[in-house]
């Protein structure tokens, strides 16, 4: 089978409009999978140990399902109890809700990562709860794992073309369309390869930046000059 040219950048435009569909897709996801991430984190982390099994289990079990599965379930099965979603909001649920899964571990490492000595300084400053999670701990958390949360919108992103499996029309839903009517198949599969690769690879390149930038930033040296002003005010 020869490559040709001009089949090629006849269809280019037809699968290249599906973009905008994929990019809002994933980010539609990536948001549901922050938010879902971050209240699996929490509920993981809860004293209330039911709660923190319960979550635990959860995250293992949707981590251990393939997502294909997943959206089968999400599209085709929950109707069965009287929960009908259309196949758009089918799809960003089902990928934020896997991807969610990865990200609470991301946000959990952060935490973790956090001085002991911030805990106790928020205690000591009688700070609630809300207060030292989203004015202490979380500020600090959040910034150095800013790269793998990236990774994982990339990740996230080259998950879309499994959406083709209940009609969305992405990029491999197009150049699949396109080969059955045309029984060319080599020039629609590789302009979506190619598409996959110009989106993909610059936005890696990026990560890599934002990563080397996070590890100077939060190396353990700026990390306890960052720490000391609100230690020295807490000691106050």
């Amino acid at each position: 089978m020869n490559w040709d040219w001009k089949f090629a950048i006849d269809i280019f435009p037809e699968i290249f409009e599906a973009i905008w569909l994929v990019i809002a897709i994933t980010f539609g996801a990536f948001l549901v999978a922050l938010i879902l991430g971050l209240g699996l984190t929490f509920a993981r982390r809860t004293r209330f140990k039911p709660l923190s099994w319960l979550t635990s289990g959860c995250i293992e079990f949707v981590r251990s399902t393939p997502p294909l599965v997943q959206l089968f379930f999400v599209y085709f099965a929950l109707p069965a109890i009287g929960i009908s979603i259309n196949k758009y909001a089918a799809g960003i649920l089902t990928l934020g809700i896997h991807y969610s899964t990865y990200i609470s571990e991301v946000y959990r490492s952060g935490i973790e990562a956090v001085p002991n000595g911030q805990w106790e300084a928020a205690k000591a400053m009688n700070f609630s709860k809300t207060q030292t999670w989203f004015r202490i701990i979380l500020p600090q958390a959040i910034p150095p794992v800013i790269p793998m949360l990236g990774n994982y919108l990339l990740v996230l992103f080259k998950e879309t073309p499994i959406l083709m499996a209940i009609g969305i029309g992405e990029f491999l839903q197009k150049a699949q369309l396109i080969g059955s009517e045309s029984f060319k198949y080599l020039e629609p599969i590789t302009i979506v390869g190619l598409l996959f690769l110009l989106l993909s690879y610059p936005s890696a390149l990026l990560m890599n930046k934002l990563e080397q930038r996070s590890k100077q930033a939060f190396s353990p040296k700026k990390k306890q000059r960052a720490n000391k002003p609100f230690q020295a005010r807490s000691e106050m």
